[in-house]
């Protein structure tokens, strides 16, 4: 009976958060001087052209989109990074992985222009530079939690302070630089979807095969050599697939604090810790609050704009400390 219920509430849960994308999509969509209703919409996609459809089709989804995937690719490269470290606190963001992606992400589009479709390749290399720093840097005999996320903030500070380094000897004049540092997703196009999309469809089919084998990193190191499990082979694997994921959303978004640290515990507070259901839904609340963020960026101000890197950080603080308060047990 219990088991029932629970499996109700985890149905429930899905079937919520995904109409509650739905219908921050439809807020996004109407967003701006442009105005459209959901029948007019539906018929302007598939029915007959329509020119009002047509500007939103063309300046909005790209941006919605990019949105959608990827607050979907960071929530579960969160989700992802906790379960290797056994670490709530640990999050692409904190310990220095998106920024060490920026940092290349940034050299690329503003040195090496050409090199522009390449820049997720380079900025995953970056990424896996920052994680092998603190890794490495970290160990001391074993590797412990704390000692983890104080060299992750060390390192994140580094890259951090190249970042802003670079930005102030250019003087902010590459645009393309500028929208990874700051995170700004206004001017996304639809070849920008389809660079993401790609990415997305490897991290999900990447996600299927290692979901059970996330769920074995919660037992002891002892306990998995004991069932004949290479646990070191399995950090290092799950932890690449994160880093990709980090890395890719940083190349293509640019770094966005929290969203990869808050939507695991919200998730985790819903639906548990196993890695089964906690990977696709951390995947449906992480789009939906990266798509509210930003829809609430281009409303509070507008015609003016907030990036979403600053409503994530301002609500993701306070939201990530009554969190972590309400959470004491629910990890692992």
């Amino acid at each position: 009976m219990q088991k029932s219920i629970l499996t109700g509430r985890k149905i429930a849960a899905f079937i919520i958060t995904i109409i509650g994308v739905l219908l921050v999509f439809f807020w996004a969509v109407n967003t701006g001087g442009l105005q459209t209703t959901i029948l007019q919409l539906l018929n302007g996609l598939f029915v007959e052209y329509d020119e009002t459809v047509a500007i939103i089709l063309e300046l909005r989804f790209p941006r919605i989109i990019v949105a959608i995937l990827g607050g979907a690719l960071m929530a579960v490269a969160g989700v992802l990074m906790q379960a290797v470290m056994k670490n709530p606190l640990a999050d692409p963001g904190i310990i220095g992985i998106t920024s060490g992606a920026a940092v290349t992400a940034v050299i690329i589009t503003a040195i090496f222009p050409a090199l522009a479709m390449f820049t997720p390749v380079f900025s995953f290399i970056g990424g896996l530079i920052a994680f092998a720093l603190v890794y490495t840097l970290a160990w001391n005999g074993q590797i412990s939690p704390i000692r983890l996320i104080l060299v992750g903030i060390a390192i994140n500070a580094l890259f951090t302070g190249l970042l802003q380094a670079f930005t102030s000897a250019t003087g902010g004049s590459y645009s393309g630089a500028q929208s990874i540092v700051n995170a700004n997703i206004s001017l996304k196009t639809w070849v920008d979807v389809k660079i993401l999309l790609i990415y997305v469809i490897i991290a999900a089919v990447c996600c299927v095969l290692i979901a059970g084998k996330c769920n074995l990193l919660a037992l002891s190191d002892q306990t998995m050599h004991g069932l004949g499990i290479n646990v070191s082979r399995m950090r290092v694997v799950i932890s690449v697939i994160s880093v990709l994921m980090a890395s890719i959303f940083t190349a293509v978004i640019g770094s966005v604090s929290f969203l990869g640290l808050i939507v695991p515990h919200i998730a985790r507070l819903i639906v548990g810790s196993d890695n089964k259901v906690l990977i696709p839904y951390s995947a449906c609340l992480g789009a939906l609050i990266f798509l509210v963020a930003d829809t609430v960026g281009r409303t509070i101000a507008y015609p003016y704009e907030i990036n979403s890197s600053i409503i994530m950080s301002i609500i993701g603080g306070p939201m990530f400390i009554i969190l972590l308060k309400r959470s004491r047990g629910v990890y692992g």
